[in-house]
């Protein structure tokens, strides 16, 4: 059995010009496309002196002075656009973008689902082939569970559950207290696009997002989620990023159970963060008559970098025709932002109150 991890390349690597120049282009996009062979050729940022830096860094020929200048640039270069800005940045940058261009856009598609709305009719009117940057999908040990899955190694999925009990460093990312919506926008919308990935879209979304006592400057920061696929299927995400009490009983794994078997992960970048651990992938198989063992499959590499290969990747092959599919298109992220919408209108209404009387 070959378990597949890694995402296809296309047969030709396409130049990339970056626009940003923070953190995640830094610690993920440009280590991820160093290690694959892509070549980033220009950056843009409005803070002249982190392009400056970043090129530096990671030996980018061309730092370009204005958005303009970038986009020329790149069409000089028949370049893929990497968009890795603030969600409020989004449209601008795509105004600017030829028609037709293929484009990639950093996670979240906007900060609500109208804001995405207008992401996706912008680039249906300029036709781009434009995909978002949701790369959990493509971590290597999700994509082993993956193939693990499709080969029918644990039967029929009727289970996927995601569990974080962590201690998440806030005031690495100060400009989160400014917004209106943290936790399940800007991170668990991860998890809700890998359910989707897996069990499609739901029918419905139970939700409640709540505050920590430790970060009352900023809005929620724990999230439950339910997501309805009908009476035989269970799919949740459980989040508490306030757990600091040791790491003993901190984890954060997503677990697949079938009629025959189970998969489980580790995700291990968000455990001591910004340290991390290393990912982890494992299967346990019902064998009738044999003792049910847990199987561990050595990952890959972790979601941060190498999982940033695969937006990419699938974006340039589709673009020459080696793929006939773009797993995270614009059009397949609004529903990913359509049920994130669902979990906050769910919390925002609350439960159902007992007749206590």
């Amino acid at each position: 059995m070959k378990i597949e991890q890694q995402p296809q390349l296309p047969r030709t690597l396409r130049p990339i010009v970056c626009f940003g120049a923070g953190g995640i282009m830094r610690d993920a996009h440009l280590p991820a496309y160093r290690k694959s062979g892509f070549t980033v050729v220009g950056v843009y940022d409005k803070d002249p002196l982190a392009a400056e830096k970043l090129a530096a860094d990671f030996e980018i020929p061309g730092v370009h002075g204005s958005l303009r200048e970038a986009v020329e640039a790149a069409v000089e270069e028949n370049a893929i656009f990497d968009i890795a800005t603030p969600a409020s940045a989004i449209p601008e940058i795509i105004n600017a973008l030829p028609d037709g261009s293929g484009t990639l856009i950093q996670k979240p598609m906007g900060e609500d689902l109208e804001h995405a709305r207008q992401i996706r009719d912008l680039c249906r009117q300029k036709k781009l082939t434009a995909a978002i940057n949701f790369q959990l999908r493509f971590a290597p040990n999700n994509a082993g569970a993956r193939s693990l899955i499709d080969q029918g190694l644990i039967g029929e999925l009727h289970d996927m559950e995601i569990n974080v009990n962590v201690h998440t460093p806030w005031h690495l990312w100060g400009w989160l207290a400014e917004i209106s919506r943290v936790e399940i926008v800007y991170h668990s919308i991860h998890y809700i696009d890998l359910i989707r990935s897996f069990l499609g879209n739901p029918s419905g979304v139970y939700a409640k997002t709540t505050k920590h006592p430790s970060a009352l400057h900023m809005e929620a920061t724990r999230s439950s989620v339910i997501l309805d696929y009908g009476d035989n299927v269970r799919a949740s995400v459980t989040t508490n990023h306030g757990h600091d009490f040791s790491d003993k009983h901190q984890w954060s794994y997503v677990k697949w159970e079938g009629t025959e078997g189970a998969v489980r992960t580790q995700i291990g970048v968000v455990l001591d963060y910004p340290q991390g651990r290393p990912d982890e992938l494992e299967y346990c198989v019902v064998d009738e008559g044999e003792e049910r063992e847990w199987i561990s499959v050595k990952p890959e590499g972790n979601w941060y970098p190498e999982a940033f290969v695969g937006p990419m990747a699938s974006l340039q092959c589709f673009l020459e025709g080696s793929a006939n599919e773009l797993p995270t298109s614009i059009e397949d992220a609004f529903h990913t932002m359509a049920v994130v919408e669902a979990a906050y209108e769910s919390s925002a209404q609350g439960g159902v109150q007992p007749q206590y009387g």
